[in-house]
């Protein structure tokens, strides 16, 4: 595959490396007395020099040589140091920052480069919202690689999103020096059926030579994971057991194993690779999703590469997931992913191969980040007018609006419980009471009101339903971040809170807030596509953490519980879920009545 993401192409520079290795022209860098995490023989290097010039490694062992009276000589004074770290799958906007703050966020925890599937704003704003992201990434240092939005909507037919995405958009973007392949191939049951809608798009891909990515999501290790890989996709990242992720890489599927915010797979996942023996090359570690305050406190993939050492994995297997195994996974190890001659220079130090504390970043052989700051400018982005103007509702909401009409006294309806740090949850039936000729929440079962509210053609659709596991004691919670379709989603206890929670979004243009008795208690203004802030992640990870202290005021306890919220309309997920056209059976892929008759 053709890489874009270098100062040059190695055409360009290839004498500039061989005059370098030999001595003849002298080197613009040369990193001294460091210990080499060798991720291609998977062993500790000690006193070892790399010799850069061009954006491009040219030597690694003995520099001596390459050394000039103009060479800038950086001393590791024994520290390791690795490939710059890979992540293989990554909305940026699940952390609800833009692309330059989020580069500012995570390059200084060793992130080099980050294969991003931009699927959120593309269900918004289209590929032009697509275009927005990538040119705000133009400004960063960060290797931003486009994995084009496969399903737009997710599931064709069960949601209404602000733009398409088929065949012929898929094509197009194959030809952007910025792509790299397909985002996730969330429509497995398209995959899986022949329909060619999903093939087609697969298609396109794979005439361009490029990489197909892929969410399959089900607990089946048969047939219908061999269908699924043999049509193409060449990973995934849907993994929440153990055996999941070790049928996919003993079929040759990269098994991404998660590590977000909210997804805390890797506990179970990681023993795919401790409880057996196996070749871990086809295992990666991945973040998916991740708010700011994560970022802030914890870090990006240096902080799940330590998740993984507390797991039983080893540190150079680790660090292999997070560097050379992602780069084979998109076909371009001839380029990234580890610190050999011809390689781009991305390379971080660190001083503890059990902490992975990260000291300097390099990125084409420039130092961009040292001690946990950026030490180069990230070029602002204004995002235009129609990007923050997304939020486009029918008709005024009102606590009318959430009136579910029911007669009786009760009625057993189906339940969406969610599972706290897991992307999956259950489909449970509850009875709940009917006051003033509408259905209600039941507080004392944890069951709560839903509804999924169409916002970006004024079509006025709207979906209701109930959700369990929040334990929410009072108010409401609304979101326009609402996967995939990102419909404005409002939980709560009462109909009057649950309207005042979905016009505060409305009247800020998108987000995400909380409100009990009337009061507003938190909110997170998201005015890009109603899903991502400008503002720096510092302000933003405060104003996150604020909206979670909400939360827990109104009795939720479970982590990142937004996150959680935000799976609800997403159909592509077992077992049951709601969107703006109703409640969808994720299992037998059909809409299914909310009330359960007798």
């Amino acid at each position: 595959m053709r890489n874009h993401f270098c100062a040059h192409p190695l055409w360009e520079v290839s004498r500039d490396l061989s005059r370098v290795a030999g001595g003849s022209q002298k080197a613009e860098t040369v990193i001294t007395n460091a210990k080499l995490v060798n991720v291609c023989t998977r062993e500790i290097l000690p006193d070892i020099s790399v010799a850069i010039s061009k954006g491009r490694i040219a030597l690694v062992g003995d520099a001596a040589h390459c050394i000039g009276p103009d060479t800038q000589v950086i001393d590791a004074q024994g520290q390791y140091i690795a490939p710059g770290f890979l992540d293989g799958h990554i909305h940026v906007e699940s952390s609800m920052l833009s692309v330059g703050e989020y580069a500012r966020a995570v390059v200084p925890h060793g992130t080099v480069g980050i294969y991003m599937d931009p699927h959120e704003i593309c269900n918004v704003l289209g590929l032009e919202g697509v275009k927005c992201m990538m040119e705000d990434a133009e400004g960063t240092p960060l290797k931003a690689m486009l994995t084009t939005p496969s399903c737009v909507p997710a599931v064709p037919g069960f949601e209404d999103t602000g733009s398409f995405i088929g065949p012929k958009e898929v094509a197009e973007t194959m030809d952007w020096d910025c792509c790299v392949g397909l985002g996730e191939m969330m429509n497995f049951p398209g995959i899986l059926s022949t329909a060619d809608h999903a093939h087609d798009i697969v298609d396109e891909t794979l005439k361009a030579d490029k990489i197909v990515t892929g969410h399959y999501s089900m607990p089946e290790t048969g047939p219908g994971l061999n269908a699924y890989i043999a049509s193409g996709v060449r990973c995934c990242h849907e993994s929440t057991r153990a055996e999941d992720a070790l049928a996919k890489m003993r079929l040759g599927m990269y098994a991404m194993l998660r590590e977000g915010s909210a997804w805390h797979d890797l506990h179970e996942v990681a023993k795919s690779i401790t409880e057996h023996e196996v070749d871990s090359r086809f295992a990666c570690l991945i973040s998916d999703d991740t708010h700011p305050h994560t970022l802030i406190s914890q870090g990006h993939l240096d902080h799940i590469v330590r998740r993984a050492l507390e797991e039983g994995i080893d540190p150079l297997t680790a660090i292999q997931m997070v560097t050379i195994n992602t780069a084979q996974c998109f076909q371009m190890d001839h380029e990234l992913g580890s610190i050999a001659p011809g390689k781009c220079a991305d390379i971080v130090f660190f001083t503890d191969l059990s902490k992975i504390d990260i000291t300097r970043v390099m990125i084409d052989g420039k130092v961009v980040a040292e001690d946990g700051k950026m030490t180069v400018e990230i070029k602002p982005y204004q995002y235009p007018d129609w990007a923050t103007h997304s939020v486009h509702l029918k008709e005024a909401v009102t606590a009318e609006s959430f009136r579910i009409p029911c007669e009786g006294e009760r009625a057993k309806v189906r339940v969406i419980e969610v599972i706290p740090a897991r992307v999956g949850d259950y489909a449970r039936v509850a009875e709940v009471p009917v006051v003033d000729g509408s259905l209600a929440s039941d507080l004392e079962q944890d069951v709560l009101k839903a509804v999924v509210f169409e916002r970006h053609h004024e079509t006025g659709t709207k979906g209701v339903g109930f959700v369990k596991g929040f334990g929410i004691r009072k108010g409401a919670l609304a979101s326009t971040v609402a996967h995939d379709a990102h419909n404005l989603l409002v939980v709560g206890t009462n109909d009057e809170d649950m309207a005042l929670a979905a016009n505060t979004l409305r009247e800020c243009g998108g987000g995400m807030c909380a409100v009990a008795d009337g009061k507003v208690l938190g909110v997170v203004p998201l005015p890009i596509a109603g899903l991502m802030n400008a503002l720096p992640v510092e302000e933003m990870s405060a104003t996150v953490e604020k909206l979670e202290e909400s939360w827990k005021e109104m009795g939720c306890t479970m982590p990142s519980p937004f996150m959680t919220m935000a799976l609800i309309p997403l159909a592509c997920l077992p077992e049951l879920r709601l969107t703006n056209r109703g409640l969808v059976d994720c299992t037998k892929f059909c809409f299914t009545d909310l009330i359960v008759e007798e």
